[in-house]
């Protein structure tokens, strides 16, 4: 916790109260106000917490003015370009980047739990054919607590450590099971003698009836998109895994509670939302037509996948992940598919617009890594699920923090009652 060494005075009719200021290492000042209801009896008012510090964190900092994004103090394009995901997973557990024997100690862990118990089996056939991976996922994550007894007492450290381990190395396992479960196809084994990436890809398409060669460009491309996706401070999602946390619930438990936030469309759905757009543009000659409704301010269409809630300026993390997508498509090409060829015209055209680059409507991670799932193969029910993959890491680091902090309390917000005052219960003969 950073240290005060100011005060703010507040003011409230004739009374005035000193808030200490604290100043963190990056960011804004902020009014430390937890005493303000004692001493002055009021709350604030903040809906969506967009001016409230929640918790004070040392994993990840982001300045959307600037464009910038760090984990430990890292620039995410550095980590994208030179790291990789399980390597970035052990910055954002431990604070430091790994030795290579504490980096092959850490992978060596969780590839040996990419399996899951196999009665769990049993819990997929108990959804319907068509249910979506989200709400799969949603229900076996949380079932995890009922086969890991050994993982679940949040005041062991080392129950800590192997739940957090565990999570990091299942997640993509049920993943890929709920987008087999849902296309009908057996469930596929993960394997110890390929990188977390290449797993992935090789549980969500291959079949038992021919081998499957997981080609390095779209393995370096899904890392890629796990990397970028890895972390993004108090966004919803992480706050909802703090906020159950903090009432002392079972990791397993919490994670669930962060993947059915990011199911949110307005949350976790922004790439899928991308594509779903390029479908309603449906041809390349169509372009203008969304462009100019996109650039009047009296149409409620806005184009998805440009710009940025958070970045002011530029998404850091869509530079690496253009790259990604430049190599995917050449890879596997757009000839065939309408959906990929608007969307690469799209970005030229837009690109090439003033009125985009005046507005900094730039191109974001999520057109982007739309585009790449696209190419791949997924189906857009699959995005979200992939998101929650990549974020598992940033929860447990978020979730680990929390449960450490000696200042840890259950999470209650308050609230600005406008509903009726004291009223008397009328009997029924009488209404």
């Amino acid at each position: 916790m950073a240290d005060s060494k100011r005060n703010a005075t507040l003011t409230i009719g004739e009374q005035s109260y000193d808030l200490p200021i604290l100043s963190p290492t990056a960011g804004p000042d902020v009014l430390d106000i937890r005493k303000l209801y004692g001493q002055a009896g009021v709350f604030t008012y903040d809906p969506g917490f967009t001016s409230t510090a929640s918790c004070d964190s040392t994993i990840t900092f982001i300045d959307g003015d600037k464009g910038e994004l760090l984990h430990r103090g890292y620039p995410i394009d550095q980590l994208a370009e030179k790291s990789h995901f399980l390597e970035v997973c052990y910055l954002l557990l431990y604070g430091e980047l790994p030795s290579a024997a504490q980096l092959e100690d850490f992978e060596e862990r969780v590839t040996m739990h990419t399996m899951i118990h196999e009665q769990m089996m049993y819990l997929f056939r108990g959804f319907r054919r068509d249910a979506h991976p989200m709400a799969i996922m949603v229900g076996v994550v949380g079932a995890l607590s009922a086969f890991y007894h050994d993982s679940t007492d949040i005041n062991d450290p080392w129950q800590r450590e192997v739940a957090s381990v565990r999570m990091i190395a299942k997640m993509p396992t049920i993943a890929a099971m709920a987008f087999k479960y849902t296309i009908g196809q057996p469930f596929v084994y993960p394997r110890n003698d390929i990188d977390y990436a290449s797993n992935f890809l090789r549980m969500c398409f291959s079949v038992p009836t021919e081998d499957y060669q997981v080609n390095p460009i779209l393995s370096r491309a899904m890392d890629r998109i796990f990397t970028l996706h890895a972390d993004h401070e108090q966004n919803a999602s992480t706050s909802t895994v703090r906020l159950a946390s903090s009432s002392g619930a079972n990791p397993f438990a919490c994670i669930a509670a962060g993947i059915a936030c990011l199911w949110g469309p307005a949350h976790g759905g922004a790439n899928q939302a991308c594509l779903e757009m390029l479908r309603e543009i449906g041809t390349v000659d169509r372009i203008p037509e969304f462009i100019a409704c996109a650039k009047d301010k009296n149409d409620p269409f806005r184009l998805m996948g440009f710009g940025h809630r958070v970045y002011k300026n530029f998404d850091p993390r869509a530079k690496v992940m253009k790259q990604s997508a430049d190599e995917v498509l050449e890879l596997l090409g757009v000839e065939d598919n309408p959906v990929l060829q608007v969307a690469k015209e799209l970005e030229k055209q837009a690109l090439a617009d003033p009125y985009f680059s005046e507005k900094k409507l730039f191109p974001n991670v999520d057109f982007y890594s739309g585009i790449i799932l696209e190419a791949m193969g997924f189906p857009t029910s699959m995005f979200t699920p992939i998101f929650a993959v990549s974020r598992t890491v940033g929860w447990i680091s978020q979730w680990k923090e929390m449960i450490a902090d000696p200042q840890l309390k259950i999470g209650r917000p308050r609230q600005l009652y406008a509903g009726d005052t004291f009223r008397d219960y009328v009997d029924m003969e009488k209404r």
